[in-house]
């Protein structure tokens, strides 16, 4: 498989010409996502190359990495808001932290993270939106919103923060 994305690279090179762009994002925002492969945000979001920060791990969680990158957004490539989504249908719907114990007993050492599984989507945006607000890191709080993203209409819902 990789060598067919290397392939498909060098195709897309061919054609390639530097767009000059600069590494902050024009729209100044910083998005947090799952990485589940349904999601195509630009589309989704009406983004183009230059418009955003992507920043996407299991379950669009914000965990201590994703409070790094945003705060390396925020505090050094000029983003000032985030937007939040997670996803109807997401994995992480279906797993536990026991997750963490069978890789223990399959590999013989337990992660250092944690799997952030969640029962309930809504709630889990309100804890994602809480945490990027609670955050002494991020210099820009206020313009913080969560979604859920429906797989199967491509529709967001707003999730009102607790």
């Amino acid at each position: 498989m990789t060598d067919e994305l290397v392939a498909a690279n060098q195709e897309y090179a061919r054609a390639f010409t530097d767009p000059g762009m600069d590494a902050r994002p024009v729209r100044k925002v910083a998005v947090v996502a799952c990485m589940d492969a349904r999601l195509d945000l630009h589309a989704a979001l009406g983004l183009e190359l230059g418009d955003c920060h992507t920043i996407r791990n299991a379950g669009g969680v914000v965990t201590d990495d994703i409070i790094r990158s945003l705060t390396i957004s925020q505090r050094a490539l000029g983003t000032r808001s985030v937007v939040l989504i997670h996803h109807t249908g997401c994995g992480l719907l279906n797993l536990t932290e026991d997750f963490r114990h069978e890789l223990e007993l399959e590999v013989g050492q337990r992660p250092s993270w944690a799997v952030e599984a969640f029962k309930d989507l809504d709630q889990d945006v309100r804890q994602s939106i809480e945490r990027v607000r609670t955050s002494p890191f991020l210099p820009h709080r206020d313009d913080v919103r969560g979604f859920v993203f429906d797989v199967t209409t491509g529709l967001l819902r707003e999730i009102a923060p607790a």
